[in-house]
């Protein structure tokens, strides 16, 4: 077609009204920076203006003004489809557009992409192919390095254009979602990706085409893929782009790293739990809620006895908790009646017996379980899934068993659970261990200690009441004593003590500290003070290195004193507390008297009497810090609660008012307490009968 054109009409220019037009759309693309050109198709003649000139590397003189001149600096792969998109213009009489390259003398490229119009003449056949040309070289080249700096990305791209087709791809994009930009390109995304519909990426894009505002996110893909992707979401070019990539090994570890996390905080919890229960009913009673809902749906707790039979009669269901409120009466029935209806084929009884995790997984049968009766329609009634029992193990023998269950919307226990149970388990069972083996200790310490502080005598008149309550927390155990015995000379000496320790070792010396005192003061028959100043001598010289607070006390009585019916307290105070004295009218008085040093610091110390008379009706009170010392007062408020206290009580029989002080004072102590008091009455009157028989040891009844 392009041929026959050439070759019609002759020279004359075009018409009239032709040439007017392309004045002015020459005087345009001028301003716009843009080449013209004008094909005379009847002469077969080519206009160009300077622009195209110089972009095809001509100039007036050796341009021949010819279609063949154009087809000359066209790159030969481009020749082709820009014949054809001319001859179609021209055989329409319709738009022209083609994009080409044209090579230079210079050895250069340009990329040039042209737009024009085909007119037809009266006969209404094309005469004139009209339009102007742009030099996109710079463009092009931008976009290139554009591409190149797409293609060399980490970070996978890909665009989606209007219609959410996919209008490129990079590599990285290719290797990352398994694909071929063949594939891809011009595919519909939500078709190619369905699980996309619905999800946070189809929201995300949509709302970037919807406000042009950028996303940035991190979501999901299901298999095949099978991932997980951050993805900035970016308004371009009409459509959206994603720049995206895999961040599925950095979710798990980040998941690892939670579950160590939270692994490490349930430890700690747990172990905050053990530590502050002593009773190791209370001790699991408290871990439980550590482990439901976290890591199951209900849990029951057991202890095991210790000795041999049968574990039937040794294990004990000791705390049970379901997640579900509305279950819990349910669980707590299960547990009341459970171990009697365990089957010796129950994983229970398959843990006892290996001392071993077991697992069971879907819906263990509860015949199984328990046998037929109440406690299998219970098992029914909660509906376990998955079961996990795990014994509660300390040094070399199992304390109990925990069982753990969830039901079927919670799915199966995995791997890391029963990692973690197991580190629970084994922090409980070595609690559960040190729990029994301080009860053991205790147990030993307090016998020991009780079996040093001996029957107190009854002398004539006289009535001895003596009470010792151990510390309440641990071990605390040990230091404090009491002791009450006859001298040779009729005395009745009393004597109450506190080693400094609380511990075994604390009970061993206060039974050395104790029997030496004992035993001096029966033989040498001397004054407390003489009696404590010995005792400082034999401490040294016997090695026995604790120290220890004391007071010695006699009551004595002159035949004299004897026809009036009075007596003397004499006492000597080795840095201990001031005894009490409540007098017949029901006064209190603290005894304070000057304090010698304690017993233990050097062998050789002056030592000092003090005394009072005592009337008849009057006590005497010796007790130990624990009675009357708090961490967060001062001693003298302690000393003055005693006081105050000992002056409400002091109608109360001596037995009555002892247990009185120690109900009321003893119980908020952390310390072990002891006290003695003694009472005289008158002399002139029968033992009074709630002072009980007189008891003299030696003396026959």
């Amino acid at each position: 077609m392009r041929g026959s054109a050439q070759g019609a009409g002759g020279a004359d220019g075009p018409v009239d009204a032709h040439a007017a037009r392309l004045a002015l759309l020459d005087s345009a693309a001028r301003a716009a920076g843009l080449g013209t050109f004008e094909w005379d198709l009847t002469t077969g003649r080519l206009v160009w203006d300077a622009t195209l000139l110089e972009v095809f590397g001509y100039d007036e003189r050796t341009f021949g003004g010819t279609i063949e001149a154009f087809d000359a600096r066209l790159h030969p792969d481009d020749l082709p489809p820009v014949t054809a998109a001319l001859d179609r213009a021209i055989a329409t009489r319709g738009v022209y557009e083609a994009e080409f390259r044209v090579r230079r003398p210079d050895g250069t490229t340009r990329w040039l992409t042209a737009r024009g119009r085909a007119l037809a003449g009266p006969d209404g056949a094309a005469t004139h192919v009209v339009g102007v040309a742009t030099d996109t070289t710079a463009l092009r080249e931008g976009e290139l390095r554009v591409t190149e700096v797409l293609e060399q990305m980490s970070v996978g791209y890909y665009w989606l254009d209007a219609d959410w087709r996919f209008g490129y791809v990079n590599a990285e994009a290719e290797l990352i979602l398994g694909t071929t930009r063949d594939t891809l390109l011009g595919g519909d995304v939500w078709e190619l990706f369905p699980a996309a519909v619905g999800s946070d990426f189809e929201d995300a894009y949509r709302s970037v085409a919807r406000t042009g505002e950028p996303r940035t996110f991190d979501a999901y893909y299901p298999a095949p893929l099978d991932g997980w992707y951050e993805v900035r979401a970016v308004a371009e070019r009409g459509g959206v782009a994603a720049y995206f990539t895999e961040i599925t090994e950095r979710r798990r570890a980040l998941a690892l790293a939670e579950e160590g996390r939270a692994r490490s905080d349930l430890l700690a919890a747990v172990a905050a739990e053990l530590a502050e229960a002593a009773d190791p009913v209370r001790a699991l009673e408290a871990v439980l809620p550590h482990l439901v809902p976290g890591l199951a749906d209900f849990a029951i707790a057991s202890l095991l006895d210790e000795g041999g039979g049968s574990w039937r009669t040794r294990l004990h269901d000791v705390a049970a908790l379901h997640a579900d409120p509305d279950l819990q009466p349910v669980l707590d029935a299960y547990r009341a009646l459970r171990v009697p209806a365990l089957t010796g084929t129950s994983v229970i009884a398959e843990v006892l017996a290996t001392s071993r995790p077991v697992l069971r997984v879907g819906s263990p049968a509860p015949e199984v379980i328990v046998r037929p009766g109440q406690a299998q329609d219970l098992l029914r009634r909660l509906a376990p899934q998955t079961l996990v029992v795990l014994p509660l193990r300390g040094r070399g023998h199992t304390r109990g068993v925990i069982t753990l269950a969830r039901c079927a919307e919670r799915g199966e226990f995995v791997d890391a659970d029963v990692t973690t149970l197991r580190d629970v388990t084994a922090q409980i069972g070595l609690a559960l261990d040190n729990a029994h083996l301080q009860a053991v200790r205790r147990d030993l310490a307090e016998e020991l200690q009780r079996s040093l502080l001996t029957a107190l005598p009854q002398p004539d008149h006289l009535q001895l009441v003596a009470r010792y309550v151990p510390a309440t927390t641990g071990t605390q155990i040990g230091g404090d004593w009491y002791d009450a015995f006859l001298v040779r000379d009729g005395s009745t000496c009393l004597v109450i003590g506190d080693v400094t320790g609380h511990d075994l070792h604390a009970a061993v010396s206060m039974a050395q500290t104790r029997n030496v005192l004992r035993g001096g003061a029966h033989a040498i028959a001397r004054p407390p003070a003489g009696v404590l100043a010995a005792l400082d001598w034999a401490m040294h010289d016997l090695g026995i290195t604790t120290m220890s607070t004391a007071v010695v006390a006699r009551v004595e009585q002159t035949p004299e004193q004897a026809e009036r019916g009075v007596r003397t307290l004499r006492w000597s105070n080795a840095g201990h507390l001031p005894p009490l004295l409540l007098h017949p009218d029901g006064r209190a008085e603290l005894l304070r008297r000057r304090n010698d040093v304690l017993l233990g610091l050097r062998p050789h110390n002056a030592r000092h009497d003090h005394t009072v008379a005592l009337a008849p009706g009057s006590t005497v009170l010796l007790y130990t810090d624990g009675l009357v010392e708090r961490r967060t007062e001062r001693l003298e408020v302690g000393l003055e609660r005693l006081r105050a206290l000992a002056e409400e009580l002091a109608d109360l029989p001596l037995d009555e008012f002892c247990d009185r002080l120690v109900a009321t004072l003893a119980a908020s102590s952390g310390d072990d307490v002891a006290l003695l008091a003694v009472r005289a009455f008158p002399q002139d009157r029968p033992r009074p009968p709630e002072a009980g028989p007189e008891l003299v040891p030696g003396r026959r009844a």
